[in-house]
């Protein structure tokens, strides 16, 4: 491990991979961190938990359902903290004027971002334009910053890189990997053939299944530039750790 004030941290392995990042603060590690709770059967209180624990840790962002957008945005009231919601979660096939009326919906409520799912099944239908119409249709109707969830678990690899490039065409500023609603949750691959299609150029949100400290810095080094996770708290502490053993 190099000096504390080396420019790179390694992890343990991760992967059977050595992990190489650049160091981040723990506050620049929280301003990656989406904290999330979209548990369908998730209460109130354990709602306004995640929100008040996302708050404590000044996370980049809280993702919730939209029913949940009003509690959150009275918890954050006067905070930076972006109040994220989902839209045709967790499937993608609503149509698109109910993807529509949703986002207009959560702009309404006070939300900050939107995650909507792409029509997956248009998109394995090869009906790519309808695809595109439904992304920028939600773009438009909202006027806010969307993510666009390609669900890459049920997406080949060739499949990832044409959603990821037809999502960087659309406006949206952001490509997440997936809902944690899928056959799986994002893997490594995943995120390094994204990046690889659109380069720069647009962000990566990596989601579903990171409960690891060294699988999200190894998914940051990939190109990730925001985690979601149900596990943000555990992360924050995890890092700090880490950190800690540096001084």
């Amino acid at each position: 491990m190099k000096n504390k004030n080396s420019e790179e941290i390694k992890t343990h392995k991760d992967l059977e991979c050595v992990v190489i990042v650049k160091i981040l603060s723990l506050d620049e590690f929280a301003k990656i961190i989406d904290h999330t709770n979209l548990r369908p059967n998730a209460t109130s209180s354990e709602i306004a938990r995640t929100v008040k624990e996302a708050k404590i840790y000044n996370f980049r962002g809280v993702c919730v359902p939209l029913i949940h957008v009003p509690l959150a945005r009275k918890i954050l009231q006067e905070s930076d903290i972006k109040i994220v919601t989902v839209v045709g979660f967790p499937f993608g096939n609503n149509p698109t004027e109910i993807k529509v009326r949703e986002s207009q919906i959560a702009a309404d409520w006070g939300a900050d971002e939107i995650d909507m799912v792409m029509n997956i099944s248009f998109f394995k239908s090869g009906l790519k334009d309808k695809v595109l119409d439904d992304i920028k249709s939600v773009i438009e109707s909202s006027g806010l910053p969307v993510k666009v969830i390609i669900e890459t678990s049920y997406l080949t690899e060739d499949e990832i890189a044409e959603a990821s490039r037809l999502v960087a065409k659309s406006g949206a500023f952001c490509i997440k990997t997936n809902t944690g609603f899928g056959a799986r949750g994002v893997s490594l691959d995943d995120v390094r053939i994204i990046r690889d299609s659109v380069k720069e150029g647009i962000m990566i949100k990596a989601s579903g299944g990171i409960k690891d400290i060294n699988f999200a810095l190894a998914l940051i080094e990939r190109g990730a530039n925001i985690i979601g996770a149900s596990a943000g708290v555990e992360l924050y502490q995890s890092y700090k750790k880490i950190l800690e053993k540096r001084l």
